[in-house]
């Protein structure tokens, strides 16, 4: 597989799923892979399997968020494409809402990205390179009924990766945001019998992540969607 021109990733956010297939692909890219989660215990597994390194962090603290970048700095280097897969969501009649939930989503889907991309660029400005990677869903783009804060935590997250990509891409820092337009596909959320290649496969979905960093930055994308090719939109 072609290397790529970055050698530090950071994900954060990271789970069994998308951010699994990000880092295996991003270390066969000959990225050094960092992992960040709440329960950094539970990445043990997928940082041996990777090489990597494996942190705890709550992406809405912002003194953890600090720690962060400076134990990923002392350990792998100051990392030059960060992925922010970190989100959030409670559902139910808009009338029924939690207060606390949607203040919980908000924070996680949206201003915890904030505080990682704000580590992330101070790093890449002084060289005037790096990516920054966000993950956004349906819900980015189209609020459905009873899920009114996820909407809001995605919508968001769009409108900071839209902000930055026009302000720092000139400054060589290229920031996009991916929306998964549909369910990605797990062990625990296989395809319907009735409905084959109705999810997203995350290692196709990762595939995609690599592509927008191997892209010329004559013609970055800022944007791009992702969906089965049977899904409707």
């Amino acid at each position: 597989m072609t290397e790529t021109a970055y050698r530090t990733a950071l994900i954060v956010g990271v789970g069994a799923g998308l951010s699994a297939s990000l880092a295996r692909l991003f270390t066969k890219a000959g990225m050094n892979v960092a992992l960040a989660a709440r329960r950094a215990g539970e990445l043990a597994p997928l940082a041996e399997e990777i090489g990597g390194k494996a942190f705890s962090c709550d992406a809405t603290d912002r003194d953890q968020v600090t720690k962060l970048f400076a134990d990923v700095d002392g350990s792998l280097g100051a990392p030059d494409v960060v992925v922010y897969n970190a989100s959030y969501r409670t559902r139910g009649p808009f009338a029924e809402l939690d207060p606390v939930e949607v203040a919980k989503s908000i924070s996680v889907s949206a201003f915890g990205g904030f505080l990682v991309a704000q580590e992330a660029v101070k790093r890449m400005l002084p060289r005037g390179r790096g990516a920054i990677l966000f993950t956004g869903a349906s819900a980015s783009v189209k609020g459905y009924a009873q899920s009114a804060s996820f909407a809001m935590g995605k919508f968001a997250l769009r409108g900071l990766a839209q902000s930055m990509a026009r302000e720092l891409s000139p400054q060589g820092i290229h920031v996009a945001h991916v929306v998964i337009d549909g369910g990605i596909r797990s062990a625990r959320r296989p395809d319907p019998a009735d409905r084959p290649d109705s999810t997203l496969a995350p290692d196709s979905i990762a595939q995609s992540y690599l592509d927008l960093l191997r892209q010329d930055r004559s013609a970055w994308a800022w944007e791009i969607e992702l969906r089965p090719w049977v899904e409707r939109f």
